[in-house]
């Protein structure tokens, strides 16, 4: 069973943040503002030449200056959770009849497990915030709408410096903020889609 009890810790941070709801994968803030969240590849700028770096800034520059409002970076590091990936690992190798493959099944399994042995595996993911914001009350619908043109926008303008670009859906937002509040339950019960069936969107952040 999924656990949603309350913690205070946590309850104060819901309270720090600020959010009412996420509804079609945009959060809905006090006072009629919206925010929608991208997730954003990344590039290695030190790799590449000289030129290509110039064409990086000014193209990143020319990017900055079409945008209509204005957005929040968001660098996300977490610890991930190797002895999961082996677990699942091993589940998909239990059918293999061939030798040669379960021995390098498991010899690939020895040498994950040494590899992480005494050190943290950490990832490192990249958001984007897009802001929609009204002083007076209006319908989510529109709000929406504003912000997936915004959103379109700016991920047209990604592509151009070679950047990939998505918007989170409502159970990537959810976990975004369930795994930053609640990382080791994130560890040992993920979200996925039943669950949010089953509970309350407001139960995970």
């Amino acid at each position: 069973m999924f656990s949603t009890a309350k913690h205070n810790k946590f309850g104060s941070a819901r309270t720090q943040v600020g959010i009412k709801e996420v509804r079609d994968g945009i959060l809905i803030l006090p006072f009629n503002r919206y925010r929608a969240i991208l997730s954003t590849s990344s590039l290695n700028f030190e790799l590449q030449s000289e030129m290509e770096q110039d064409v990086v800034v000014e193209t990143f520059q020319t990017f900055l200056n079409s945008l209509n409002c204005p957005i929040q970076i968001l660098i996300r590091v977490r610890e991930l959770d190797i002895d999961r990936y082996l677990e699942d690992f091993q589940r998909k190798c239990q059918n293999e009849t061939e030798k040669i493959y379960i021995e390098q099944s498991n010899s690939y399994s020895e040498f994950i497990k040494k590899l992480v042995a005494g050190n943290k595996i950490l990832s490192r993911k990249f958001y984007l915030i897009v802001p929609y914001e009204s002083k007076n009350q209006l319908d989510f619908e529109v709000a929406k709408e504003q912000l997936n043109l915004e959103t379109e926008i700016i991920i047209k303008g990604l592509e151009k410096f070679g950047m990939n670009a998505k918007t989170l859906d409502t159970l990537e937002v959810l976990d975004l903020f369930y795994s930053a509040y609640r990382p080791d339950q994130a560890k040992t019960q993920p979200l996925h889609k039943q669950i949010l069936k089953e509970k309350n969107a407001e139960d995970f952040f």
